[in-house]
């Protein structure tokens, strides 16, 4: 077979690929391997700058003190507004891809993060009212839809076999955005900077990411925008329950990024410096550990990795309970930076998932080679999308019911026990879906294709 070649098309505007066959191995080797590792390169880089932009006043919050006159509520509700932004323009972000291809939206998108950071720049002082901390908070929603657009563009240039691992490189590369910041805000508070310098600092760098985005990366032409494929993702039932995983999943860690800081403030009475110390580092482990849930995957399935991840999930917010209502720091700490692990290790395996499950479907309508890697890809990259989005909103949960429960109580064991009881449905959905195997008379006589059809998912 000859190897398809990759051209540019002036006519198009941009650097635009006519021909992309990545599950053909001879193209792979010859050139697809090296175009697709670019991208994924610079995807990496806007991403990640798109996360520390979106999670920006999850450390913001820390340089706010009395002076701001903003209660520990006021704080969690501005959080999950700008968590919930993040997730809703997660969709647009997605179709967006495919409207004006990958390389072109990535630096629209990337250039967009310009508004936030010097709307923040702009209003960051004492005197502030809360409504207008609360609009500039918001814009900097827009840096969570980059997630989406990202994954997306890059799941269309890596063949099956190696999805998982390259999205999970490519996700864990843009979260670990969330503990740079952190990191950075600690330095800054340390050297008793104020927050317009970490803005002055982020400022030319969504710059640099719009430059290199535009000097090195493609759009794939068969990546057409295609409604129908939203329509098409948007009625499979799997997009759903994956969804529901990935909030239990991205969720925890989107969420507990943003909250970690501001419960070790109100329920443990550090200082920001002394809070800022500790924040970083679950979010850091849980990014550096997401291409390990995705190459985990690959090798053993994603299902059964997301499974026995969400035991462990479960198991961890059980001693959180504990921890919390006896004011234990040391094991609080270092069983939330365990949680924080877990859930990236959930990350990389729930979305290794999604590509598996819609190629299995294409293999059950009878498609076969370039003809089912094509379905696969275009249901998949819609998917990810509604999937993406709906799993950010498990960040507006979390970060809601721990307001809630410090408004309640003081303290934030009553939504660790809520989080409990959402891993251990998230684990019976996993394993009814997914890994349940047929009762024993249904073995005898004759498996169904249905039931056939829901044991070959533990392989996705």
């Amino acid at each position: 077979m000859t190897a398809p070649a990759t051209s540019t098309a002036p006519a198009r505007g941009g650097r635009w690929i006519e021909e992309w066959d990545p599950e053909d191995e001879a193209f792979w080797a010859e050139k697809g391997e090296k175009v697709a590792r670019r991208n994924l390169l610079f995807s990496v880089l806007s991403e990640h700058i798109g996360f520390s932009v979106w999670t920006l006043w999850s450390v913001m919050v820390l340089f706010m003190g009395p002076e701001y006159g903003l209660t520990p509520a006021d704080k969690f509700l501005l959080t999950s507004m700008v968590t919930l932004v993040g997730a809703v323009v997660r969709v647009p972000y997605t179709f967006a891809v495919a409207l004006f291809g990958g390389r072109n939206w990535t630096i629209v998108s990337a250039s967009l993060l310009l508004v936030p950071t010097v709307a923040a720049f702009v209003v960051m002082e004492p005197g502030t009212s809360f409504g207008t901390f609360l609009v500039v908070g918001l814009l900097a929603g827009i840096g969570g839809g980059n997630f989406a657009s990202s994954m997306t563009n890059i799941n269309a240039f890596f063949p099956l076999r190696k999805k998982g691992w390259a999205l999970g490189l490519n996700a864990g590369g843009g979260n670990i955005g969330v503990p740079v910041i952190q990191l950075v805000a600690l330095a800054i508070i340390g050297a008793s900077g104020g927050p317009r310098v970490l803005l002055g600092i982020y400022i030319p760098l969504v710059v640099v990411a719009a430059v290199l985005s535009a000097l090195f990366m493609d759009n794939i032409a068969s990546v057409k925008n295609d409604t129908g494929a939203a329509l098409d993702a948007a009625k499979d039932a799997h997009t759903w329950i994956m969804a529901l995983l990935y909030i239990g999943t991205f969720g925890s860690f989107i969420g507990y990024a943003f909250a970690f800081g501001q419960v070790l403030q109100v329920e443990f009475g550090r200082t920001p410096l002394q809070a800022a110390y500790l924040t970083f580092i679950g979010p850091l482990l849980g990014s550096l550990i997401r291409p390990v849930g995705g190459w985990l995957a690959d090798r053993y399935g994603g299902a059964r990795i997301t499974l026995w991840n969400f035991v462990g999930m479960a198991a961890a917010t059980g001693i959180l309970v504990y921890a919390s209502s006896e004011k234990s720091l040391p094991l609080f700490v270092g069983v939330f930076v365990v949680l924080f692990v877990l859930s990236g290790l959930g990350n990389g395996s729930t979305y290794k998932m999604i590509p598996g499950i819609f190629q299995k479907k294409a293999v059950d309508k009878g498609l076969e080679g370039e003809e089912a890697a094509r379905y696969g890809r275009r249901l998949s990259g819609a998917a990810m999308g509604l999937i993406g989005a709906v799993g950010a909103l498990g960040g507006v949960g979390i970060n809601l019911a721990f307001r809630q429960s410090f408004l309640d109580s003081g303290s934030g064991t009553g939504a660790f026990v809520t989080f409990l009881v959402f891993y251990a449905v998230a684990f019976g959905v996993t394993w009814a879906v997914y890994l349940r195997r047929p009762a024993a008379s249904e073995t005898r006589a004759s498996v169904t294709a249905e039931a056939k059809s829901q044991l070959s998912y533990a392989e996705v």
